[in-house]
């Protein structure tokens, strides 16, 4: 749903902001403009709800204000992991009606939805024939064309947008400059060229940005000469801290200055990443002969001292969720509703297993974190920092042995810092540590506490992420440190990026433990 921008402070002139614009796991960014609006959507994998939807009116401060993806009839995810679910969305606007296509590798494939009034949710799936991933669109006089890169290259079709009917042959556009898996394909229309912009070299170190045009949509494209138009991998970035840059989209402003959306990571621990790909913004100018050039030297930086649109702060978020003064919600439907558009499930969640009352309770799943068997109960937000400190307060009721609830460092199924409460065997209540890091796991020792209820807290910095508890929420424990780097992307593999979560599950066949959260706060 569309929310309410809260601007702080009036309308100035800007020189300069810091990338990236997104922090934290959202990779693939696409943008459209409406007005002096600016739409931009991102990849979400095996989560749910998907496509997260973003708002600015300056292209540097932008505010979830929804999920594209938000009900089951929209999004099905299979036994969905890291490595599937939603691919590179793309969003466009045209003719009053805004435009999202996209694949989900874990169903059907390439399908896209659309809406006149982003208030009132999205259609459900309009399913495509041509096949590939990264899929775009492009209108032209009343057509719409579609891209994307089946067969190791990028290619055409026209199609009916609202019933999805393929209307021409798919047609061979353009194999790109030799980097492997060429994708991410836009097409813009500039000064009388189609210009097809796409990614090469793997969403890696080697991920860069390559551009082609034509006088005819069909082609024949001529490559740019200055190919790539945005890499990182060359001997001027070597010591660049934002590195795999590439999946771009363009878009020109309404001051009629273009800018630059493209994903990229940033290495912590040991040159690993662990908060995912990210979203990062540059300004484009277009030189003799038409060709864009990136930020003047075909590379990005944190710091970028370059004019921008009036600037428009927007109201901090609250880095806490207090979920003991909600309102009281049963089902997993309206808890989201409730805690708001960036928290996220793996693959699509049981009903009956989340509701509001009093805080945050999650019923006991059998459904288990490291397993891709239905949806666990968990529910999480991505890591936007590489310095962060996340708390929560849990009580867990009904619980015996193989019950257990807690607090998530969640790359992967396979890969996951757990810290939690669960029973051992003399029916006492303790709180443990566990890493799971692919085919390995350890369990630190088990302390036990008084009670059924404890803080537990989650510390993270560039090397390591450190575990504690405290009774009073005041003078914390520390009982385990496990290095950063075994959850990064090197390490864990997929395509996301560590999110923090809430979570409760059990190795019993029955059981009716539950795990009530009063807070979460990052």
């Amino acid at each position: 749903m569309l929310a309410t921008a809260f601007v702080l402070a009036a309308e100035a002139l800007a020189q300069g902001f810091t990338n990236p614009v997104i922090p934290g796991f959202y990779p693939d960014p696409s943008v459209c403009r409406v007005g002096d609006d600016y739409y931009l959507v991102n990849s979400s994998f095996q989560f749910f709800p998907g496509v997260p939807l973003f708002h600015s009116k300056d292209l540097v401060n932008w505010q979830q204000i929804g999920n594209v993806l938000d009900r089951p009839s929209q999004l099905h995810l299979p036994k969905a992991t890291c490595w599937g679910g939603i691919y590179a969305p793309t969003i466009r606007y045209n003719d009053g009606t805004f435009y999202m296509i996209t694949t989900n590798c874990s169903d059907k494939g390439n399908f896209l939805v659309y809406t006149d009034d982003l208030s009132k949710g999205w259609s459900d799936p309009v399913w495509l024939k041509q096949q590939g991933i990264d899929p775009s669109l492009f209108f032209e006089d009343g057509k719409c064309y579609m891209v994307s890169n089946p067969n190791d290259g990028i290619w055409l079709c026209q199609i009916n947008p609202k019933t999805g009917e393929q209307l021409t042959e798919s047609r061979l556009l353009w194999n790109g400059t030799g980097g492997r898996y060429p994708e991410a394909p836009h097409i813009y229309k500039k000064d009388g060229y189609y210009y097809l912009m796409i990614a090469e070299g793997g969403t890696e170190m080697g991920h860069k940005v390559t551009i082609a045009r034509s006088r005819r949509i069909e082609g024949p494209y001529q490559s740019n000469p200055a190919n790539p138009i945005l890499c990182h991998q060359n001997m001027m970035a070597q010591t660049n801290p934002i590195q795999g840059t590439g999946h771009a989209d363009l878009v020109q402003a309404h001051d009629g200055s273009w800018w630059m959306v493209c994903l990229a990571f940033r290495p912590m621990a040991g040159g690993c990443h662990n908060l995912g790909r990210e979203t990062f913004l540059a300004p484009v100018r277009w030189d003799k002969d038409a060709w864009p050039v990136v930020n003047g030297n075909g590379m990005i930086a944190e710091k970028m001292d370059v004019p921008t649109l009036p600037l428009r702060q927007l109201e901090k978020q609250p880095s806490r969720s207090d979920f003991s003064k909600m309102k009281p919600a049963v089902g997993c439907a309206e808890v989201m509703r409730r805690i708001g558009p960036h928290w996220v499930f793996v693959r699509n969640p049981e009903e009956k297993n989340y509701s509001i009352k009093d805080g945050l309770v999650l019923n006991c799943s059998t459904n288990q974190l490291s397993g891709v068997e239905g949806s666990p109960s968990f529910v999480a937000r991505r890591q936007q920092k590489m310095d962060f400190t996340a708390t929560t307060k849990l009580t867990l009721r009904k619980a015996r042995k193989g019950d257990e609830a807690g607090l998530s460092v969640f790359m992967t199924e396979e890969s996951h810092y757990d810290i939690f409460l669960t029973k051992n065997s003399a029916g006492k209540t303790v709180v443990q540590v566990r890493y799971n890091l692919i085919s390995l796991s350890h369990e630190e020792a088990a302390v036990e506490i008084p009670g059924d209820e404890c803080y537990l807290r989650v510390e993270g910095d560039k090397d390591n992420y450190s575990f504690s508890f405290s009774a009073d929420g005041k003078n914390f424990r520390k009982i385990g440190t496990m290095n950063a780097r075994y959850l990064s992307s090197e390490c864990a593999g997929g395509f996301t990026g560590v999110t923090l979560g809430l979570y409760s599950q059990s190795a019993n066949k029955k059981t009716a433990a539950t795990a009530t959260f009063d807070f979460f706060e990052m």
